[in-house]
């Protein structure tokens, strides 16, 4: 979901009007466990093996010709042993009422592994990177174009005017950058990650240089833990049961994600809850195939605040994660480096 909805363009462009200061919406996807670096820096190199993840969400589908607002992710990453570290790129492109809105980042990550002893870990992440934001402003409808009876056009359909004065910038670049920590437990994780550490200014419609906002920092803290119920071997994966937390805030808004993901041979599902700060938001019920180096996954989300009312649609979410770990020929690398071992919601 996105921690702060808008769920009416309408609403959205509104709020614009009145003067306040806007600032972009930092997208989470449902499988969050799908998008480590989208998670948290220092998950880059969790499954030593390079590994290439592909993310797409599809949110309200009745609003918007079906396209309200979807959001695309891939990334690659992988651990380099000799230099006891993680690299990974990201891109994500998150796409608001079909262009209205897009804000489109990529970004470098690092991750440096610490032994501390035994089987526990920890992993420290850096990331950099640049965002574009931009706005249709030819789309955009402000107060003073909505009439009482036909809405934003006059009699013959042709849209009215408005006095609002065109921006001079419509695209803004900005420098992105933020950090994370992941202790690897021998049977779980905890983690933290800050992103928009430089608080960069990406307000695009702003008359003035005073009324510019900084991106507030996107804070995000969660865990897991791995219940073995029958050990894997060559022939097929591990049994398990890991119920996990996820807790979001940026600025005012928040939420928090609670529920339990199960591996069972080739397959997979989880059902999960999340709790925005003021409302209940949606159940989350997930399920997916691992065949070889490939693992896909589906999600939907089904709304139980006050929005479901207004029967906004479905909510798609898809993942595909492609694992060269469970390649032949990585297969000892990975006995040999147990410090992950029970971190199977991420592989």
């Amino acid at each position: 979901m996105r921690i702060l909805l808008r769920p009416l363009i309408l609403c959205l462009v509104m709020w614009m009007a009145g003067g306040s200061g806007v600032w972009a919406q930092d997208p989470v996807f449902s499988q969050f466990y799908a998008d480590p670096l989208g998670l948290n820096p220092a998950l880059s190199g969790v499954s030593l093996a390079p590994h290439i993840a592909f993310n797409y969400r599809n949110q309200w589908t009745n609003w918007v010709g079906g396209t309200a607002y979807e959001t695309y992710a891939a990334s690659y990453d992988q651990f380099v042993e000799g230099l006891n570290s993680g690299f990974g790129l990201s891109l994500v492109s998150d796409n608001q009422g079909r262009d209205l809105v897009k804000t489109t980042r990529v970004r470098g990550v690092y991750a440096y592994r610490v032994r501390v002893e035994g089987d526990f870990f920890l992993q420290f992440g850096l990331e950099a990177g640049l965002g574009q934001m931009s706005y249709d402003w030819d789309r955009l409808i402000f107060l003073d174009q909505i009439d009482p009876l036909n809405g934003p056009v006059d009699g013959n359909g042709n849209v009215l005017p408005t006095a609002e004065q065109r921006p001079k910038l419509a695209q803004l670049t900005y420098l992105n950058v933020g950090a994370g920590l992941v202790a690897h437990l021998p049977k779980g994780y905890i983690g933290i990650s800050m992103r928009h550490l430089n608080n960069p200014a990406v307000e695009v419609l702003g008359s003035s240089a005073e009324s510019v906002d900084g991106l507030p920092i996107f804070f995000s803290a969660h865990a897991g833990w791995q219940i073995s119920l029958e050990r894997g071997n060559k022939a097929r994966n591990a049994a398990f049961l890991s119920p996990n937390l996820l807790f979001v805030k940026q600025g005012a808004q928040g939420q928090l994600t609670g529920g339990f993901y199960a591996g069972l041979g080739s397959f997979f599902g989880g059902v999960w809850y999340r709790h925005a700060f003021n409302n209940p938001d949606a159940l989350i019920f997930s399920a997916g195939l691992r065949k070889g180096v490939f693992k896909f996954g589906y999600s939907t989300d089904i709304t139980v605040s006050q929005l479901a009312s207004y029967e906004a649609g479905w909510v798609h979410e898809l993942s595909l994660g492609i694992f060269f770990e469970q390649s032949r020929s990585w297969q000892e690398k990975r006995r040999r480096n147990r410090y992950n071992n029970c971190n199977e919601l991420f592989r």
